[in-house]
């Protein structure tokens, strides 16, 4: 039976995991409330401890007490009772209408408001809009004549555990559900032997940081006004590398909410403010656009003699012609571009919607020829098998609890260098020969663990006997040195498809494009690399035929 479904406080036992886990590593950091919520949750009645974590697992604070109903618990208003005692919990809540709305079901509003309210097919988004001028006071729940056997309980502890959540995870994109997976089986994480102590935040201003970023992006999420909300964006950079990159994404966020308003001298002070990759080539842009042609045209030679990566170089060689026209100056040299295999193929268009990289690789398929449909998944996945242990080194700064799927430094500027002996080890398997029996120990022995590079689902047993026996050493090796240089850039845009001639041991990658679709950037990037190094890749053009099919 599911260890899962045997435990019926299985949720109650991952939260108190949560708080140990946070006590033992940030004790220092704690607030007096945060601390001393950990020490009395303790205290309290299994079944008023259980009920809490049901509703801080759950989305929102406001809670219907018929909702609330749970076997092991029992009743809610007798383990509701510690909680409100404690004020954790607010069992008499006032309710704005909104509130109102999001808690009732329809024929309920309609028991509550009579006639008052606009017809019974009407959507209830246009049924607040009717009312929300007439009723502007917050109320309890029995005084909008509600079911009066219903309570309504208001969670007064979320921000406080929301904390709490992010010192465990160190983020607040991962919630309770990942142990809920875990617990299930459906996920299964790489064990990492790291340090007790070791943990994401180090200074209480740290995770206030954190939090006030986040909060920011909520705002802007959530409709508030850009220009309110970039005021308050700390204007100087984070000494917190980690913290750093948060603000400059955010940064580069509202400078591209700018530049779609066109509002070019907005988007580029933002942009100037902002180190995430691409955004100096985003000034250059907006200068262009707000016909600043000289400034513009300074930026980019600037950036063209230290660009910041292959996308920023690729981005500035295709401005600097058209800034040079504009100017009246010399143009450069046109570099003559690699020449690249195109195929065009006439097929019939299908009458039910098929992805046209399904229909080019059925029409390819051959019994001595299979093709797989892998776009961005198999070089990374070969590249993970290969590096695994380098991948999962447990460095410093790398990992802090066991749901990750990746080192937190990943996209850091020195993963790679604070690695390099272990990933040089690694590649140096592909001079050697080493690394077939190394790939399929660690397809075979590491099957299910979540990693950022392996799609477990793709990449079968048959797929890797062919890649393995038709990709040469050299190849693999081009490809992941390329990964390990710029690994959010160069995870993806390889190909569609990859087709394997076994008995010849030779292969093809394929990239499809439809009807009106062009090779996106960062393909482009590949398929120059790819050229450079005699890599047989292509690119077929679909054209439909008359008749559907």
């Amino acid at each position: 039976m599911n260890p899962v479904l045997e435990n019926r406080y299985y949720y109650l036992d991952n939260f108190e995991m949560v708080l140990r886990w946070v006590s033992q590593r940030y004790d220092d950091l704690l607030a007096s409330n945060e601390r001393d919520f950990i020490g009395r949750f303790q205290e309290l009645p299994r079944a008023s401890r259980a009920l809490l974590v049901r509703m801080i697992m759950r989305k929102g604070t406001l809670f219907r007490s018929s909702k609330l109903r749970y076997d092991e618990i029992g009743s809610t208003a007798v383990a509701a009772r510690a909680l409100v005692e404690q004020g954790w919990l607010n069992d008499s809540p006032a309710l704005t209408l909104e509130q109102l709305f999001g808690l009732l079901t329809k024929a309920e509003l309609g028991r509550a408001f009579g006639t008052e309210l606009c017809g019974q097919h009407t959507r209830k988004d246009a049924q607040y809009l009717a009312l929300k001028e007439r009723y502007t006071e917050a109320l309890p729940i029995h005084a909008w004549h509600a079911a009066p056997t219903d309570h309504v309980y208001e969670l007064l502890v979320m921000p406080l555990c929301e904390r709490l959540r992010l010192m465990f995870f160190g983020n607040l994109h991962q919630d309770w559900s990942e142990f809920v997976l875990a617990d299930l089986g459906l996920y299964v994480y790489e064990k990492v032997e790291f340090p007790a102590t070791s943990r994401i935040f180090h200074s209480r201003q740290d995770i206030d940081d954190y939090l006030y970023l986040h909060d920011c992006g909520d705002r802007f999420r959530a409709g508030e006004d850009a220009g309110l909300v970039v005021q308050d964006i700390p204007p100087a950079p984070y000494q917190n590398e980690w913290l750093e990159r948060r603000r400059a994404k955010l940064l580069f966020q509202f400078g591209r909410h700018y530049e779609q308003r066109r509002d070019w001298s907005g988007a580029h002070a933002l942009y100037a403010q902002s180190a995430q990759a691409g955004a100096r080539s985003r000034r250059v842009r907006v200068l262009e656009l707000s016909e600043q042609f000289e400034s513009a045209l300074q930026l980019a030679q600037a950036a063209l003699q230290e660009p910041e990566n292959e996308a920023e170089k690729q981005q500035i060689e295709r401005t600097l012609p058209r800034l040079l026209r504009k100017l009246g100056r010399p143009l450069p040299a046109r570099r003559s571009a690699p020449a690249m295999s195109k195929q065009v193929l006439s097929l019939p268009k299908p009458a039910a919607f098929t992805c046209v990289e399904e229909l080019v690789r059925k029409y390819l398929q051959q019994s001595y020829s299979p093709v797989y449909y892998v776009e961005n998944t198999l070089v990374n996945a070969l590249f993970g098998l290969l590096c695994w242990d380098a991948i999962f080194a447990a460095l410093p700064g790398a990992f802090f609890h066991p749901f990750q799927r990746t080192p937190a430094d990943l996209h850091s500027i020195d993963f790679y260098s604070r690695r390099k002996e272990l990933f040089d080890s690694c590649l140096a398997q592909l001079d050697s020969g080493a690394y077939r029996n190394t790939i399929v120990h660690n397809h075979e022995r590491k099957a299910g663990i979540q990693s950022g590079f392996v799609a477990w689902g793709i990449m079968t047993d048959q797929l890797l006997d062919h890649a393995l026996a038709c990709i040469p050493a050299s190849h693999l090796k081009k490809w992941f040195e390329r990964i390990l240089l710029d690994i959010p850039a160069h995870r993806s845009g390889f190909p569609d498809l990859v087709q394997f001639w076994p008995l010849e041991k030779r292969y093809r990658m394929i990239e499809v494009k439809g009807p009106g679709d062009r090779l996106q950037d960062n393909q482009l990037r590949w398929f120059d690399y790819c050229a450079q190094h005699d890599m047989p890749v292509e690119v077929c053009h679909v054209q439909w035929a008359e008749e559907p099919v």
